[in-house]
């Protein structure tokens, strides 16, 4: 059985087979970290992102120099392409080429006429609605490289303490210590960014 690095150097080869082995070995962790990085995202909508991270892979492989584990920087790749997905759908919804739907329709195959939206959250939205999404986001993108890297990797891929000491090559013990550290950095960007938008979101104690 190829080793990971082997398997990477017949990639690199133009190997077929050796592509499928490393789809097999990584696409649905890579699926199950994009689901997980918003809760809007749809298991249809990973699926389109971990294609477009793939096809990614695939043309940037050369790129990649061995520093870090293979998975470590295909969650990278996966971050920035899920990001991009929601600013292309955040951006279609603000006006960019969606069709007006009149309320007095009939559905062609029904007869029926649509129910109007209701105001009401959803479940998702009742937990942490877009906005807030958006601005945890940018709490992330304001963290310096590790620990953005290793927030992301505990919290959005599920990554347990020893699968972090794995992929950043660290030792348990400094895990949970940079983790910790990471956490109250992100924790005091965040009280700015949503206090800038929201006053009452992290009141000051009396």
């Amino acid at each position: 059985m190829d080793s990971e690095m082997e398997l990477l150097a017949r990639c690199r080869r133009g190997e077929a087979d050796a592509w499928d082995k490393l789809f097999d070995a990584h696409y649905a962790a890579a699926g199950r970290f994009i689901f997980q990085l918003a809760p809007d995202f749809s298991h249809e909508d990973a699926d389109e992102i971990c294609q477009e991270v793939f096809l990614s892979v695939i043309k940037s492989l050369n790129a990649f120099n061995g520093e870090s584990q293979f998975q470590t920087w295909l969650f990278r790749i996966a971050t920035n392409k899920a990001r991009d997905f929601r600013e292309k759908r955040i951006a279609a919804k603000r006006g960019g080429g969606q069709t007006p739907i009149s309320l007095q329709a009939e559905n062609p195959e029904t007869g029926l006429l649509p129910d109007p939206p209701s105001n009401a959250p959803g479940p998702d939205e009742f937990l942490m609605n877009a906005e807030q999404i958006g601005l945890m986001r940018e709490s992330l993108d304001q963290l310096d490289e590790p620990c953005r890297e290793i927030v992301e990797l505990r919290y959005f891929g599920d990554l347990s303490y020893e699968e972090l000491s794995a992929t950043l090559n660290l030792n348990v013990k400094t895990v949970s210590s940079r983790l910790s550290k990471c956490l109250d950095r992100l924790e005091e960007i965040a009280r700015k960014i949503f206090s800038r938008e929201t006053p009452d979101v992290f009141p000051s104690n009396p």
